[in-house]
């Protein structure tokens, strides 16, 4: 019910009425896209459909809801409950979250200051709302392979997009920071990068990431890292989507002060992984629309799971 009247708060009081039969499936609901003079377009697991004016769902779109300009900009004006300015931060980064963790992605006419860097969004035309669901327990499989001698290891979750890397991040964070069977309760330091780990509304996480996390919300991932290192002390350190030689040189540095880290990032093998400082690598998978785990790795390149032994070349 929770989730239902969070995105139902998205929309005008005028709009409301048109999203009930949408929402009564909430739980399978992944994102809606609204886009002016288009179709809006619902997307559940395993399927895509269009939004009719009255309310009714189609897998076709000959009488779908096609949104107007004045509609759009009114959905933008209750999200940012008709104060665009005091949002202006957020939707110079392309997007807002809302309470429940749920993300608002936007698109439209960029404008550039002198640098040559965003100044703002306007004309926003375009809108991607991403719902945000927790799987408490994801990280179960994981976990046993993730600890040695009660020591939580440098851990990199692989994957294709949307195969679940940060939700199982979150709930490795969760489980870290709350402690389990394997090692006791650790202060977790997030960086939230895009607000999709911890999806904190006004510096609160709406997800459950820990009783011992502490979280940089909106911030990038290099200067997060060394401040977390600097002002929280974290045991270990968590970030979304690591990329360049920048992000893996911090990572090096937290790595020295002797914290542990958790870090997710784009690929699909061993051989995707350029810097091989990690103690386990997890790849992941998507099989007929469920996210999982398809192998893991230590740091010689030996399979541990599933359990048949295999080495890979390290190079």
């Amino acid at each position: 019910m929770k989730k239902r009247d969070d995105i139902m708060r998205i929309f005008p009081d005028a709009m409301k009425e048109r999203w009930e039969q949408v929402l009564r499936r909430a739980d399978k609901l992944q994102e809606i896209r609204l886009a002016v003079g288009q179709p809006v377009r619902i997307k559940f697991a395993g399927s895509e459909q269009f939004l009719s004016e009255d309310g009714n769902l189609s897998g076709s779109c000959e009488r779908a809801w096609y949104i107007t300009e004045w509609e759009m900009d009114e959905i933008i004006k209750n999200i940012c409950r008709y104060s665009m300015y005091a949002f202006e931060n957020e939707i110079r980064q392309g997007f807002l979250t809302m309470p429940g963790g749920h993300r608002i992605g936007m698109a439209g006419q960029v404008v550039l200051n002198e640098k040559g860097t965003i100044r703002n969004i306007t004309h926003i035309r375009f809108m991607n709302i991403r719902i945000s669901h927790e799987i408490i327990g994801a990280a179960g499989e994981a976990i046993p392979y993730l600890y040695k001698d009660s020591r939580f290891l440098n851990t990199l979750l692989v994957s294709p997009p949307g195969c679940g890397k940060t939700t199982l991040l979150r709930d490795i964070v969760r489980q870290v920071s709350e402690g389990n069977r394997y090692g006791k309760g650790r202060q977790v330091g997030v960086v939230d990068e895009r607000s999709e780990i911890a999806g904190s509304f006004m510096g609160i996480p709406q997800n459950h990431v820990g009783m011992r996390t502490d979280v940089l919300d909106g911030c990038p991932k290099v200067q997060g890292m060394m401040l977390l290192m600097r002002s929280m002390a974290p045991s270990v350190v968590a970030v979304d989507e690591i990329g360049g030689g920048e992000d893996m040189r911090a990572l090096l540095q937290v790595l020295q002060c002797g914290s542990s880290v958790v870090a997710t990032m784009h690929g699909d093998s061993m051989e995707d992984v350029e810097e091989r400082i990690f103690d386990r690598y997890l790849f992941l998978e998507k099989r007929k629309g469920v996210c999982g785990i398809r192998e893991i790795y230590d740091k010689s390149g030996n399979r541990i799971y599933p359990a048949k032994a295999e080495r890979l070349c390290c190079g």
